[in-house]
């Protein structure tokens, strides 16, 4: 009986380690994958910024100006968007 008892308890610790592992490796593979969709989202924001200074010319803007540039035209860009570049 005491015999089965410390081979249960070594069982509990075993899969109790096993199971701490497990979380630690979602909770990196958690971490890598959101890591991951941050740097794709800085790349496009990135990419977006660059576009804007190049066809609208606003690399000597401050970032409130270039906001109150956008605020200007926003409505009327909006309003003439073709379809194919509206949000669904």
């Amino acid at each position: 009986m005491n015999n089965e008892l410390n081979h249960l308890e070594k069982q509990k610790e075993t899969t109790q380690k096993k199971l701490e592992q497990r979380e630690w490796q979602l909770k990196k593979s958690k971490y890598y994958e959101n890591k991951k969709l941050r740097k794709e989202r800085t790349r496009s924001l990135i990419q977006k910024g660059a576009l804007l200074d190049k066809y609208l010319e606003t690399n000597h803007l401050s970032i409130e100006e270039t906001e109150e540039l956008l605020k200007i035209f926003s409505d009327y860009v909006n309003a003439k968007k073709p379809d194919q570049f509206k949000k669904e």
